[in-house]
This record gives C-alpha cells, structure tokens and sequence, in this order.
C-alpha cells in the first residue's frame, strides 16, 4: 500500500516517520536574542562556547552582551578545536563538569556546536568517552535522559548541527571520524544570523556550502524509511530513520537555493542575498537530514578527514593539516551518485535540474552522470577540489581510506544501494580518478 506521500508501506517495514526540529528564529540580528531566548528557558547560569579565533570577534562579543544584558551568569570557553577529537571532547566536558551549568550557548561553525553538545552530555551524564559513541567503534549507549537547554548559533551557512542531534569527532587512535547520535543532543534552539557569514573567506563559504549541498542530496537520496524494518516502539525509531515526506520538503528547497546561490556566495562577500540564501539553505537542509540521516559521502569524509597529512585550506587554521569537513564531503560525492542512482534514477535526476543542469534530453540512465556533472561543474566554479588527489592521496591509501568509512555503520546502512568493502573502496578508486 501507499501513503498519500507516495512512499509504499509493506507489512514488515516501518509505517511511520518522526519529524523532530530545533525551535529557529532566523533573520539578520537574531544572534542578540541569545540572552532572552536562555532566559526564557529558565537558564541562569550558562556556558558560552566557541573558538579561539572567533572569541575575538564581533559575534560573540554580540552573544555575551545579550547574556549579560538578560542577567545571566556567563563563563567563555573558548578552546574548541577545528575539526574537534576526542581528547578536545573531553577537555570540554571537563570544563562543563566543572562549572556547574543549567544551560549552553555555542556560537561558531559545526566544530563548535559538535563540541557544546558532547559537553553537556558528559557533564550531565558522565561516562567513558565510547559509552555514547555509535557502534561499531563505541557502545551506542542511549542518552539516559533530558539535557540542559542549548542554543545553538551557527556563524557559517552549511553546518546545519544547529538542527541536528548529531555531534562528530576524530577518533585518532583509528584515525577516522566517528560521532555521538541522539534526539537528546538537538539543541533546544537554534538562532541563525545571516549577517555573520558576511566575513568569511571565500573557501569557508564553499566549504559550507558544499556541506549544504550534500546534507541535502543525501537526505534525498537515502534509503526510505519504509525500508527499515519497523521499530519495536517509538524509543526504539533511529534518528536517522531515512528519507521521508518531511526531509524531502526541506530537500528539496536547500538543493534550489545552493544551485542558485553556492557560487554567487563565494565569489562575491557583499553579495548578501546569497549569503543569506546560502544560511536558510543550511538551515532547511540541517532540519531534513536531523531526520533522515545522510549516507555514503559523509561516511567516506570521516576517512578522508581522519587520515589526511599535509593537506592545508585557505581560510583555515595552517598549524596543522585539515580538510575542511564540507570539501572531505563532496570530494566523493560525484562518485558516489554515479554509483547509487540506479536505485533511484528518478531523485537524482531531479536533484540535478534543481542544482542547475538541463535533462531535457536525458534519460533514466542518465541520472548519475547527469547529477555528477552538475556536482563537479559547481566545484570547478568555486575552486573547490576536485577528487582526492588534490588533497594528498593515491592508489596507496585506497585500503586505509574504505576501513576508516566501511566502519561508519549508521551511514553505510542508509544508503539507497547495498554497500561492502569492495564497493566502498571502487568509490574511492573512482574518487581518484576524478578531474
């Protein structure tokens, strides 16, 4: 049988989807609520997270200020670290523990946000740092119960954590990403500001907005949640159930707003109706994904991120190497599309036209090359890079590269097509060769 949303329901896969959302005010200047919105939610003693780089600019001296103004007792940390590990997670717990907070503000990119909510589950329930972890690297323990209130203050336009209950790290032991997975993680609110982005450099912007682009391809393109067997109860529905009528609204505008606006972003940082396009984007596509769950590119980018060397990015930290999160994403992302739209033809063709390409006189068949095409066009147009020898790999690296993202079970599981080891290091392969 069929719902009215046109997803087939079977006798033995799940018949119902959950929409769970951040409470969002969005719009220029929503960064100064902070004090009132924590006020409102009965805080009075909160911890500010951020970086040490934006601690020293305006939108957090705006957040502390309306703290301050609405009474509310605030202490900074300002040690997050870029693409966050787990030593850095629990250095943050250890400062949440220690001060004996009711609420949490972060205001910086999705390293911070990531960073705030592992804080304040360690500090609320304290455990070994793999307790919460997903499976297989950690246990997968559920979050025992309620947080304290967050309010989540993105100053990128791509994240979109503020929205989510996700929170990633690099495990270094293994040299891969991996992350935490719970309802109990989403922030209670989410205030997004379009005017913060209007500083960043152009990779940061692209950085994001490939992020973007890519929550919101694979929340469109994941398995469906009728796919899944059905759940023993409520409790037990994953939060990332797969796509469904709800992810697919949110979908479906942030690939129209990135294909209008990711490359207007970029180029041109006065061009504020993009930038601010490019923050409802990730706002949309944040609240989609918190609900579908992404697949097979953000599992590659945990292994692409991980096991990087020498790879520096313009606009980042130098001190160290890093791929930004988004371009660990989206360099596998065209090789990945080839691959799964056989299962869905249809999807990917029309993600395509909505980024910008013209099917007119394409075919079924043509989906995959036409939807990759269209990824590879955007990231010629922004300098983003293009495959993964640019970052520093080669035929070498192709087995360590499919064991760190083979592992990454939560997303594999949700990919429209079945994927094992073999599969997943022909994506790399392809990934390589792209240009």
């Amino acid at each position: 049988m069929s719902c009215c949303h046109g997803y087939a329901i079977t006798g033995e896969g799940e018949a119902a989807f959950t929409v769970d959302a951040s409470a969002v005010t969005f719009g220029p200047g929503a960064l100064g609520e902070a004090g009132d919105q924590l006020r409102a939610l009965g805080c009075k003693r909160v911890a500010l997270f951020t970086d040490a780089r934006l601690a020293k600019l305006e939108p957090v001296s705006i957040a502390l200020g309306s703290l301050r103004r609405a009474a509310i007792d605030v202490a900074l940390y300002d040690e997050v670290h870029i693409e966050p590990t787990d030593a850095s997670f629990l250095q943050a717990a250890a400062f949440a523990q220690s001060g004996k907070f009711d609420g949490y503000v972060s205001v910086g990119g999705g390293s911070v946000i990531d960073t705030c909510k592992a804080a304040a589950l360690y500090a609320t329930y304290p455990a070994e740092l793999l307790a919460y972890v997903n499976k297989p690297i950690g246990d997968g323990r559920l979050v025992p119960g309620p947080l304290p209130p967050h309010v989540a203050c993105p100053t990128t336009c791509g994240t979109g954590s503020e929205c989510t209950g996700i929170a990633v790290f690099d495990y270094v032991a293994l040299r891969a990403k991996t992350g935490i997975a719970s309802r109990r993680l989403r922030p209670a609110h989410a205030l997004v500001d379009p005017t913060v982005t209007r500083s960043l450099p152009a990779m940061v912007i692209a950085a994001s907005g490939f992020d973007v682009l890519c929550h919101a391809l694979e929340s469109f393109t994941a398995r469906a949640y009728t796919a899944r067997p059905r759940s023993e109860s409520a409790a037990a529905r994953p939060l990332s159930q797969g796509r469904n009528p709800w992810s697919d609204l949110g979908s479906r505008e942030a690939l129209r707003l990135a294909g209008l606006y990711l490359v207007r972003a970029v180029r041109d940082a006065s061009d504020t109706e993009a930038r601010e396009a490019l923050s409802w984007a990730a706002t949309l596509a944040g609240i989609a994904f918190g609900n579908s769950g992404v697949h097979l590119p953000h599992a590659m980018s945990y292994a692409v991120a991980g096991l990087v060397r020498d790879y520096r990015c313009a606009g980042y930290p130098t001190d160290e190497a890093l791929v930004p999160h988004g371009i660990s994403v989206v360099v596998s992302a065209p090789s990945v599309f080839r691959a799964t739209a056989r299962a869905l033809p249809a999807r990917h063709q029309e993600a395509a036209v909505l980024l910008g390409a013209d099917a007119r006189s394409a075919g079924p068949g043509d989906a995959g090359e036409l939807l990759a095409n269209a990824i590879a066009a955007l990231m010629r147009a922004t300098s983003v890079p293009l495959g993964l020898r640019p970052l520093g790999y080669d035929a070498g690296d192709l087995d360590s590269l499919t064991r760190g993202a083979i592992v990454q079970s939560r997303l594999v599981q949700n990919a429209p097509v079945p994927i094992d080891e073999l599969a997943m290091r022909a994506l790399f392969e392809a990934s390589l060769l792209q240009d």
